[in-house]
């Protein structure tokens, strides 16, 4: 079994409940917004890391992060972009088993035609009345299961 670390919408910020969460993980998946290259070195510091480019992601330093990213771990199939709104394939035919996506800053997980759809929220900056949280996948034998963690 792998576990998967997930996080999004840090905009610069990482709080040191998210590394602390996020310790142990196989590997941290960020869905963009990421906000500095500092996050991503400190993630690294942590686990692998995957990561796509949000619509806040600008500079230099971004122009190695795809807007989209497709992984295989453990017989499942991942679909990572930062935004669900700009999804332009169908998951379920194309054989993936998760899509992660982050973006509004609610974290939120649920299942649509056998595939897995989570957003682990925001870890950075407190929005609103929103939750501060970040998210996990449990991966074996081509299942996934996730969870949502709040961390403030």
């Amino acid at each position: 079994m792998r576990i998967v670390g997930l996080i999004s919408d840090t905009h610069g910020l990482l709080r040191p409940e998210a590394k602390h969460a996020l310790a142990g993980v196989d590997l941290i998946v960020h869905a963009g917004d990421i906000g500095a290259p500092e996050v991503l070195e400190e993630l690294r510091a942590l686990a692998p890391v995957r990561a796509v480019r949000g619509n806040n992601d600008h500079g230099p330093w971004t122009r190695g992060l795809p807007e989209t990213e497709a992984l295989e771990l453990e017989g499942a199939s991942l679909y990572v972009l930062h935004d669900l709104k700009t999804l332009d394939l169908d998951p379920a035919a194309g054989g993936f088993t998760v899509v992660v996506a982050g973006h509004s800053h609610r974290p939120a997980m649920h299942t649509k035609e056998g595939v897995l759809y989570i957003n682990p929220g925001s870890a950075g900056p407190r929005r609103f009345s929103l939750p501060v949280a970040v998210g996990f996948l449990e991966i074996a034998s081509g299942a996934a299961r996730g969870r949502i963690q709040e961390i403030l």
